[in-house]
């Protein structure tokens, strides 16, 4: 039942946060896609509330080929505009397509400019994700104040190292040690951004504890 998960994640003090699925695509001008997405997000949200999650990551999805993409800005409008969220959606940036809506901050800017005219506009967060940025070529030096400048907050860390090279479109997560960005680089994105983190990483509980240690040790306890 969801409300065990939110008993157990309580007594454990771990914060919950809810990924909406992947299919899930808001964006599209496909109705057959875009409305199931929409009643699909809405399930979401209402579900991470009952487990008592502080937000449901989304990603930011994409057109067709031959769309304008402000057809796709204002799909998402119309989406926030429905969506009853008693916790808040965080769109995460995405790592490929050329046709994203939140590959890179360009296409973020204008994203963030149709959901601020949506009603409840303003409780929708962002999730940095430092894989999808490198793969999807942000820098990540001064890549959280790029982000803050558009969208005023970064609400959300999910600190993954890249198999792949910067610009690559790839998304495909890999060990802090085993990728393509430095360790600086992504200790510089999880201090700067002073949010709550999740490690994504490959391995199970030996690999992605091995990258969870390795951040505690490096950030400052309080």
């Amino acid at each position: 039942m969801p409300w065990r998960c939110g008993e157990a994640a309580e007594a454990a003090k771990i914060t919950l946060y809810v990924h909406a699925p992947y299919v899930l695509n808001v964006a599209t001008s496909n109705n057959r896609i875009r409305i199931p997405s929409r009643k699909l997000l809405q399930q979401t949200v209402t579900l991470a509330a009952e487990v008592g999650a502080a937000g449901v990551i989304v990603h930011g999805g994409h057109g067709l080929k031959d769309d304008d993409p402000e057809a796709g800005f204002d799909n998402w409008r119309k989406c926030v505009d429905r969506l009853d969220a008693p916790v808040p959606i965080l769109i995460e940036n995405t790592a490929g397509g050329d046709n994203a809506m939140a590959r890179r901050l360009d296409r973020i800017a204008r994203l963030w400019d149709a959901i601020g005219q949506a009603e409840g506009g303003d409780r929708v967060g962002f999730c940095l994700d430092t894989c999808h940025a490198h793969a999807g070529g942000e820098d990540l030096a001064g890549v959280v104040d790029r982000v803050k400048a558009i969208t005023g907050r970064v609400d959300l860390v999910h600190a993954n190292n890249s198999r792949d090279t910067f610009d690559s479109g790839a998304d495909r997560h890999a060990n802090f040690a085993d990728g393509e960005i430095a360790g600086e680089s992504l200790l510089h994105v999880v201090t700067t951004a002073g949010a709550p983190v999740i490690v994504e990483t490959p391995g199970g509980r030996e690999g992605q504890g091995a990258d969870i240690a390795w951040l505690r040790e490096r950030l400052p306890q309080a």
